[in-house]
């Protein structure tokens, strides 16, 4: 997950290949709450692993819910006839599909409870689902706003069961879920709920009942204003449930084939044309603005068709998450798209019609909002954007569409890590599928020369921006060690089979460890004499050539930073940002001091500076590569500043560069 303030997506090409989607949040959190509710041990398979998904667990663990991992399946064992524990305070996020249905359940349950979440889930109404249940009986207080979390729940007097209880539909379809998941708990007769206004979202209802025959529990449903629970219901584990991938998910990879794959299509896994959630349906929407969909019971593949994409005018009831994703493809239309009756858009994570229009604007769209619908004309001319997110998962996946725009337009995500809620991956998995010119991947380099911190800034650089990094040092290093490990002798005599050994030597990173094949070299290229065989190997001009392509392979999506000695000069001489980062050797001596002592190693300031000053010597003055600033680098002597003061400075630097509109 890219755990950054923003993250900055260059203009993107083509796209192409095969995306494994995490499971469904909505599926999951019922799934999760349902085997909670019911007698006996429910193995999930593919649950999703998001922040929605955790605050459920963390409340279910509280109410005294058993859940144990057994390796990639969750087993889950219900509060059946004892119910949950009769007191608890629990925080549950932004995630509706936990504060809804958990107000509901525990309502009935016959305790103390308290329900909060953060500060936007305050904001979300749920005061038709309250008013709901206290027509049973059910004692709840607001803690805050009348209508709004947080919610202070009280065991229920008697319960009045013999009328339908009324629920608004015209909000949010999570109130009748809700209620159609807790009223089997007192289904000692027919229990009836009848929809107030026109039900949106049905297709999330029609997941509620399915899920529901599951775990034995068959509502009766006269059409979408009436539904019935048997008398008798019980809560049963089927044993083992299957959560089916994410179909709202699902819709970015479908518009990004329909936008970008022209050549290999995009083929998407863990959800095809049978699933039972209605966001499938955006699969529809897609194929009339032109997309080229073939499907399967698990999986769907989707290419570019016509271009530009349709414009549509669409009733968007059916699909109301993925429908956003309608949006982003309007801006690749060939007219005007109208989406309407997506009113439900207003009260989820943000308000997503306000949302929508104006990040779509930025863009360079014409965008026309009302209280249900939002219609967009496509950009004249594409505009580079920072994309504000809002909190909101759906806006950072659907605004990273836009990349693949035709005029070159870079796009910035703000807040990039909000997709944690339902697909923290999301931005790994496009970047897998995406392609573009190697030139539109940026490059910052940092070169210098030993000990001057060039790596400690380069790393913090690219952990801060979420982009690759390369350490070309180390890959010397490797070489060196494994040169050494087969007997090689560190100079001309065996430069060619060095060399010859470096084309085809498996390098790999792992975080912090650097693997060769199967072993661990982590450790050993970080002694002194690895280091000072690493500039015996790249003196070796064949070496050196043999290790060009395998550092220019680093050079992918979203962008690098590179730190080394010929990053700048020979590696990658079109990278936007070059840095000559430098110290005095005095400095550099003193900092190397510090680190060897903190090791165990004796050593001197004055012998470490004479070895720095022949090493720079010798570094500066070989034929191939020598140390040298490029020309366009700019210089920084960090012989008196901190890390983050660095740091900050190339940071600076690089946001000239990129020059994003806020």
């Amino acid at each position: 997950m890219f755990d950054t303030s923003y993250l900055d997506i260059p203009p993107l090409e083509s796209a192409g290949g095969t995306v494994v989607l995490p499971g469904s949040k909505s599926i999951s959190n019922r799934v999760l709450l349902l085997a909670a509710l019911s007698h006996g041990t429910t193995r999930v398979h593919d649950l999703l692993d998001s922040d929605d998904t955790r605050v459920m667990l963390d409340a279910l663990r509280a109410l005294g819910c058993s859940v144990v991992h057994q390796g990639p399946v969750l087993e889950v064992t219900g509060f059946g006839g004892r119910g949950p524990a009769n007191h608890a305070r629990l925080f549950l996020g932004n995630a509706g599909t936990a504060m809804r249905p958990l107000a509901a359940a525990l309502a009935l349950a016959g305790g103390e409870f308290e329900l909060s979440g953060v500060a936007r889930m305050h904001e979300r109404p749920i005061g038709d689902l309250v008013d709901a249940l206290r027509q049973l009986g059910c004692r709840i207080d607001y803690l805050g706003k009348k209508g709004y979390p947080p919610l202070k729940v009280h065991p229920p007097g008697p319960l009045q069961l013999g009328q339908p209880i009324r629920v608004r539909g015209d909000v949010s379809s999570q109130f009748l879920t809700a209620l159609l998941m807790a009223l089997p708990l007192v289904a000692r007769q027919d229990v009836v709920v009848e929809v107030v206004g026109e039900l949106i979202s049905r297709p999330y209802i029609e997941i509620t009942l399915n899920l529901l025959r599951q775990f034995g529990i068959a509502v009766v449903r006269d059409g979408w204003e009436r539904f019935t629970i048997p008398a008798g219901s019980t809560y049963r584990t089927p044993g083992e449930v299957w959560v089916e991938a994410d179909a709202s998910s699902a819709s970015y990879f479908v518009a990004l084939g329909a936008i970008a794959a022209t050549g290999q299509p995009v083929r998407i896994e863990g959800v095809g044309a049978a699933s039972i959630q209605g966001d499938i349906r955006f699969v529809e929407a897609a194929t009339a603005m032109g997309a080229r969909v073939a499907s399967g019971p698990n999986w769907l593949e989707v290419s570019r068709g016509a271009w530009p994409l349709k414009a549509i005018a669409l009733d968007c009831n059916h699909i109301p998450d993925a429908a956003m994703t309608l949006a982003v493809m309007a801006l690749y239309a060939d007219g005007p798209t109208t989406l309407s009756n997506i009113a439900s858009w207003r009260v989820k994570e943000t308000d997503r019609i306000a949302a929508m229009a104006a990040e779509l604007r930025k863009l360079g769209a014409v965008v026309d909002e009302g209280p249900d619908f939002i219609r967009v004309a496509p950009p004249a001319g594409w505009k580079p954007a920072a994309i504000h997110t809002y909190d909101d998962h759906r806006v950072a996946m659907c605004f990273s569409l836009a990349a693949f725009n035709a005029d070159g337009v870079p796009v910035r995500i703000l807040d990039p890590k909000c997709v944690a809620k339902t697909f923290p991956d999301y931005f790994e998995a496009l970047f897998s599928v995406a392609a573009t010119d190697r030139t539109h991947i940026p490059v910052i380099c940092v070169d210098g020369p030993t000990a001057s911190g060039k790596g400690t800034l380069a790393s913090e650089v690219a952990q801060r921006l979420g982009y690759h990094y390369l350490d070309s040092g180390a890959l010397y290093r490797i070489v060196g060690e494994a040169a050494t490990r087969a007997g090689l002798s560190l100079d001309v005599a065996h430069e060619h089979t060095i060399a010859k050994m470096a084309e085809s030597l498996p390098v790999r990173f792992a975080g912090a460890r650097v693997l060769v094949g199967a072993d661990d070299f982590t450790e050993a290229i970080r002694t002194e004499q690895a280091g000072m065989n690493a500039s015996r190997v790249s003196a070796l001009p064949a070496v050196r050539t043999a290790l060009v392509a395998l550092q220019q392979g680093f050079r992918r999506l979203p962008g690098l930073v590179a730190d080394g000695r010929d990053m700048g000069t020979v590696i990658f001489p079109d990278a936007r940002l070059k840095v000559y980062l430098t110290a005095s050797a005095a400095q550099r001596a003193e900092r190397r001091h510090k680190q060897l002592i903190s090791k165990g190693i004796s050593t001197t300031i004055d012998v470490l500076r004479a070895d720095l000053e022949a090493r720079d010597a010798r570094d500066m003055n070989r034929s191939v590569a020598p140390l040298k600033p490029a020309v366009d680098a700019l210089l920084l002597d960090n012989s008196g500043q901190a890390v983050e003061e660095s740091v900050a400075q190339v940071l600076e630097w690089w946001a000239g560069k990129q020059r994003f509109p806020m």
